[in-house]
């Protein structure tokens, strides 16, 4: 407990030095970094070590940015509930109890709030859940009590809109003022009450879904879509208040949301990160035309490691990260998936399960066969750009479910697992060559093997 006092202590007083005194508070940074990780991760901390130590770097531009843009208090307090909460309590905690109980314990729980939305995307597997399941308020706290017993301060939520519940969600904020709350959204629902009542929690990060310009996302997303997202974000950015984007990109609309023009867009609006998923053939509409092509999906791996270093916004790849960490971080290793009815998946993307919330503690839901199986064989692949049991490796979730009995979870129609990993056996023969190639040249994945 003194640790963690001392170190907050030390985080809070850096915080404020950064503002006037960058040079004598970055050292501190990285120090109280290097503290927090215990020694975890030690390629990805000599990488910002080295970038933060440079002030003419895009990630020691990007940190003076957020210093002067963000509301003071808001930045302080989400950074000390990721720091302290869910990077120093929680990270030691997890280590402690994986080692205990021989299973998977994740950093992070995404969970649907609801299966309603107030609209209905073009390959969007959302809306096969209909609009009458929710979690209640009480399974939402139940979850979140449960998570942190096992070090979990990161929620994220998904849907369905999870701002249909606006009212639930800033309540939980209230009530887990120690928690990092993220939650993807397609933004039609902000107002300025909304960002008031954000305000007083301070522990909330909205990523609003944008996929290109108004002409592409209106496509996607429906007429005006576009126009209200963007005064969502305006109105997060005069507030002060921290935003991300969402962007799904398929073989459509990978022109626009590959280009520069669409990332600068995205650093004029405020946005401080963007968070890049390809489009996934998951549910009863699943249209693999949409399917990145090889090519594609390269041209965006290179793209992305451009942007860290030359862009003043953090991008990140669901699929092509997977360097990073590892492999395939679902399954409880890093993450898992909750939907509305309370059926625990594997991953946002696998909609398989054999554990319900409503009958299973969170912990029992992670010793359960297809959470184990899960445990027992990452990662899939030694080449962490192809990390994916379903989509990259077919033949594993195929294995997988069929081992352990787990069930369709999705609620409108069951999908089989032939049915799903059918619609990815060509796109992994596909992909494997331009993996292997990049795996191969790219001389700095071996820092990141161990």
């Amino acid at each position: 407990m003194v640790k963690e006092q001392l170190t907050e202590f030390g985080i809070k007083k850096t915080l404020k030095i950064l503002r006037s005194n960058p040079d004598k508070a970055v050292p501190r940074l990285l120090d109280a970094m290097d503290f927090i990780s215990r020694g975890e991760m030690p390629s990805q901390r000599r990488i910002i070590r080295e970038n933060m130590e440079n002030k003419d770097s895009n990630v020691y531009q990007q940190l003076m940015r957020l210093l002067n843009d963000l509301d003071p208090q808001y930045f302080e307090r989400i950074a000390l509930n990721f720091a302290i909460n869910a990077g120093f309590n929680g990270w030691s905690k997890q280590i402690a109890l994986r080692e205990q109980y021989n299973c998977n314990i994740p950093w992070a729980i995404l969970l649907d709030p609801t299966s309603a939305c107030n609209l209905h995307c073009v390959g969007c597997w959302a809306a096969d859940y209909g609009n009458r399941l929710n979690l209640s308020f009480d399974d939402i706290d139940s979850i979140i009590e449960q998570g942190k017993e096992l070090g979990v301060y990161m929620y994220i939520y998904t849907g369905g809109e999870p701002l249909v519940r606006k009212a639930d969600i800033v309540a939980l904020c209230k009530k887990h003022n120690d928690c990092v709350f993220l939650s993807f959204t397609n933004g039609t629902l902000f107002d300025q009450e909304f960002i008031d009542q954000l305000k007083e929690c301070k522990n909330f990060i909205p990523a609003f879904s944008v996929e290109g310009d108004r002409e592409s996302t209106d496509a996607r997303r429906g007429e005006g879509v576009y126009d209200k997202v963007v005064a969502a974000m305006n109105l997060m950015k005069e507030n002060g208040l921290p935003f991300g984007i969402s962007c799904c990109y398929t073989s459509e609309n990978f022109e626009a949301v590959s280009s520069d023009a669409y990332i600068d867009q995205l650093v004029d609006w405020g946005a401080v990160f963007v968070w890049y998923f390809h489009y996934m053939p998951v549910g009863s509409d699943a249209n693999t035309h949409l399917m990145v092509t090889p090519e594609q999906r390269e041209a965006m791996y290179h793209t992305l490691r451009r942007w860290r270093v030359t862009k003043p916004i953090f991008p990140m790849d669901f699929q092509n990260d997977g360097q990073y960490v590892q492999g395939c971080i679902a399954g409880g290793r890093r993450y898992l998936h909750i939907n509305a009815a309370g059926d625990v998946d594997p991953c946002v993307f696998v909609h398989f399960s054999d554990s319900n919330i409503h009958e299973k503690t969170l912990l029992e839901c992670l010793q359960a066969p297809l959470f184990m199986a899960y445990h027992d064989n990452q990662p899939f692949n030694d080449n962490y750009l192809r990390p994916c049991p379903m989509l990259e490796n077919p033949q594993e979730l195929r294995r997988i479910i069929n081992e352990t009995g787990a069930k369709s979870s999705n609620l409108e129609g069951e999908e089989t697992v032939e049915m799903l990993c059918s619609r990815c056996d060509q796109y992994a023969e596909h992909w494997k060559p331009t993996a292997e190639k990049l795996w191969e040249l790219d001389h700095k994945c071996a820092d990141f093997v161990k």
